[in-house]
């Protein structure tokens, strides 16, 4: 199942994605339930509740995407020095160099979030905050969806929550960072989650086998599967839920791999004009411009 957030006719949907891709169901939901995305499915999933009936399938062609959970009821969880080509290349840089032993092989799971706000859609212009940054950049991620709530989840037990999987750019203000040596700040500027295509549930995707890459323009710059992973999906989970209780609705960015911008060298930042692609094997591809 592939879920879509989409405006058509200026109102708000949120609907099943067809197999071929060519056209979404959607279901009869309250314009306050479709504001909200594909969580209130999801949460109607996770209390075992019938699904809405649903309407007419519309043409993609004819519809606006929106981020599948354009409005998350709490901040998105994300993971830091997750493949170990990227932790490289950040501490030779600058910002390796602010953050000191913390650029170091982690011993466990680096988390940090980024606010509900800064989510944006497929599409939509990453704002490149000329006046409180020099130093933009992307990071191409597997984002979870956790559909069943838990707390102190085992590394066993921790596929049986995941709902399913979209795609995330982890837009990073790389100054801003090494300003004060930790990611929330330099992470939450609006504008700086894009989220999509859709959600894709769990039964359609091998999370430990998912390709991932990125473009620039026409430049391929990422290009890594998670399989290299230091830190694979059920200990993020397992470690996260040990004192935190995960609800249905729940985004855990899994982390970047190597070719950012910063690894370059020099560096190479995002600017105005430039497009951002992301494409992971089973979900889709993400694009937008910077403005």
């Amino acid at each position: 199942m592939k879920l879509a957030a989409f405006q058509y006719q200026a109102k708000c949907y949120v609907g099943v994605v067809s197999s071929d891709l060519q056209s979404i169901t959607p279901y009869q939901l309250s314009d306050e339930q479709a504001a909200l995305g594909a969580l209130p499915i999801v949460e109607m999933m996770a209390k075992g509740e019938a699904l809405p009936a649903q309407g007419a399938p519309i043409a993609m062609k004819d519809v606006c995407l929106l981020a599948p959970i354009p409005k998350p009821r709490r901040n998105i969880f994300c993971v830091g020095k997750n493949y170990l080509d990227h932790i490289q290349e950040i501490k030779d840089s600058k910002l390796g160099e602010a953050q000191g032993s913390m650029a170091n092989l982690p011993k466990h799971p680096v988390v940090f979030s980024k606010v509900p706000e800064a989510v944006i859609a497929p599409g939509v212009g990453i704002d490149s905050h000329a006046h409180a940054t020099q130093e933009l950049d992307y990071e191409a991620e597997l984002a979870v969806v956790i559909g069943t709530q838990g707390k102190g989840i085992k590394k066993a037990d921790a596929l049986k929550h995941i709902w399913g999987y979209t795609i995330i750019n982890d837009v990073s203000a790389r100054d801003v960072q090494a300003k004060h040596v930790q990611f929330h700040i330099g992470k939450s500027f609006d504008t700086f989650c894009p989220m999509g295509p859709w959600l894709v549930s769990a039964d359609e995707l091998d999370s430990s086998k998912a390709a991932i890459k990125c473009w620039v323009n026409d430049e391929l710059r990422q290009n890594a599967t998670t399989e290299l992973l230091i830190f694979d999906i059920p200990t993020i989970i397992e470690n996260l839920s040990a004192g935190i209780t995960l609800y249905p609705g729940d985004v855990i960015a899994t982390g970047t791999p190597s070719g950012v911008g910063m690894g370059f060298k020099p560096p190479k930042f995002l600017k105005k004009g430039d497009k951002v692609k992301i494409e992971i094997a089973g979900i889709g591809t993400l694009e937008n411009p910077v403005i």
